[in-house]
């Protein structure tokens, strides 16, 4: 039979967690008033605030339109029970890649940027990135040192976004700093990976890198592989800003005739 846990053992334990010091050092005196509760209450709820402020800058977000917006009857092709399991986030502690495969502009980056805010709203520390920005900066950096410390900034987080493979082609040597990510995290923690070319077209975003096979293989390892097809949204939104325009100034002509 288990004991429920006496209520001030249960406080004096929040007030360690929050290393209140002075609070513990005269807790036979203070820690029955009541104030304690409310002090321990709003010290929580401020440092949770604080935390997720900082995880969301590091995560290197910026703008992104929330998964209540997307037009689910865009996509010729959608797993949406697939994409609503994804945010349940139970991929996380497998270790579980994702890969959003799809041609330009079909919500690949929207869906990645929600799981990514999703994941810092559960308490979870992410790195969004577009391949481009992540290799060339590693390719950058100069000494062993100084770029081991720049690998560990993208293995640390629980979750990695890596968006946009298959936009530009690169080098052996990005090809290898790509493997050496994937290959850190492999079985450990998850990456999210949005690409606009299936892995038969890999070979010709890294041409002649010998590490092709074996990247696919361990990123697709327990990985949940979300296809997407269809065409342009941003190209539909365009021409039905283009058109509400000209009727709005069709308009203004005949008012003002």
């Amino acid at each position: 039979m288990t004991t429920a846990t006496p209520p001030d053992d249960d406080r004096r334990r929040r007030a360690q967690r929050l290393a209140l010091y002075g609070l513990l050092a005269r807790w036979d005196e203070l820690g029955h008033r009541q104030w304690v509760d409310t002090l321990l209450d709003a010290e929580e709820t401020e440092r949770k605030q604080r935390s997720l402020a900082r995880r969301i800058k590091g995560a290197n977000l910026k703008r992104f339109k929330q998964m209540a917006d997307f037009d689910w009857r865009w996509p010729k092709k959608v797993d949406r029970a697939l994409v609503d399991e994804l945010f349940t986030f139970s991929f996380l502690p497998e270790a579980a890649n994702i890969v959003l495969v799809g041609p330009n502009a079909v919500g690949k980056t929207m869906i990645a940027k929600n799981l990514a805010y999703q994941a810092l709203l559960r308490g979870h520390t992410v790195r969004f990135t577009t391949a481009s920005d992540m290799l060339n900066e590693l390719a950058a950096t100069d000494g062993a040192l100084a770029l081991q410390r720049r690998i560990k900034r993208y293995c640390q987080p629980t979750l990695l976004v890596v968006d946009e493979v298959g936009y530009l082609s690169y080098d052996n040597r990005h090809a290898d700093l790509l493997f050496e990510i994937v290959t850190r995290r492999y079985q450990e923690k998850s990456i999210v990976v949005t690409t606009n070319k299936p892995f038969s077209e890999w070979n010709d975003v890294f041409p002649n890198a010998a590490c092709v096979v074996t990247l696919i293989d361990r990123l697709v390892h327990r990985a949940e592989i979300v296809e997407i097809a269809g065409s342009s949204y941003r190209l539909k939104e365009s021409k039905e800003r283009a058109t509400k325009k000209r009727n709005a100034r069709s308009a203004k002509r005949r008012a003002q005739s």
